[in-house]
């Protein structure tokens, strides 16, 4: 008797599962993502070999292409505000409550602290074509106004008093800290087509405040010592 052969099929595969896992892995790294903010300027940095990322308590000052200074600190919002009335206190410029709260929430800025009132009371899309336009006459540092030494200045007093009580808070909790990593970094951030000199002028401020532990951000090229 003939045997009755089964047609031959491809066999099935269900891919539902799969589609459902990777929209839950989607979904996961969506919701539990730290979002970058915006910072006012974009610059272009130069290229470096180094791998060194960089920290999260930091001091950072900006430099675009035009020369113009840009500073931003990151941290509690409650160390930015001591800032600002730091600030406000030496420059007898004032600021209302709501000012300082959102001064608090800024990344970055390139204002003198004379614009600031009026920087602060903008909205964040116009404070962004407000230094896009170049309306903003950036953060001084000339020898005669060099507003940008006391920003770095009472920001790093401001940093530090939130680094110290942050590593007695640890010391208490049982553990053991290492102090420096508890004191603000400081990072400079140059676009690759500026002059040098706008660059001096701020690694000069920071030595006239004895504080030599500066960073530089660059873009990651290839280490040709390294083999691919």
């Amino acid at each position: 008797m003939a045997k009755i052969s089964r047609p031959k099929s491809a066999p099935a595969i269900d891919m539902t599962p799969m589609v459902d896992l990777a929209f839950l892995l989607v979904t996961f790294f969506m919701l539990s993502a730290n979002f970058r903010t915006d910072e006012v300027v974009q610059v272009d940095t130069p290229s470096s070999i180094s791998e060194m990322t960089m920290p999260e308590n930091v001091v950072l000052i900006t430099v675009d292409q035009g020369g113009r200074v840009y500073f931003g600190i990151s941290g509690k919002e409650e160390a930015k505000q001591n800032l600002l009335k730091r600030m406000s206190e030496k420059y007898k410029v004032p600021f209302s409550p709501e000012q300082i709260t959102t001064f608090g929430s800024l990344t970055d800025f390139g204002c003198t602290i004379q614009e600031m009132p009026a920087f602060l009371n903008m909205s964040s899309e116009e404070r962004k074509r407000f230094v896009a336009e170049g309306k903003t006459m950036a953060i001084p540092t000339d020898s005669t106004n060099n507003q940008l030494k006391d920003w770095i200045n009472f920001g790093n007093i401001e940093m530090l008093a939130v680094g110290e009580k942050a590593y007695f808070d640890a010391k208490d909790r049982g553990l053991e800290p290492n102090i420096n990593e508890f004191k603000p970094k400081f990072v400079l951030k140059v676009d690759g087509k500026a002059e040098y000199l706008y660059a001096k002028r701020v690694i000069e401020t920071f030595r006239d405040l004895n504080l030599n532990n500066l960073n530089f951000i660059t873009s990651l090229e290839a280490d040709p010592r390294k083999p691919q």
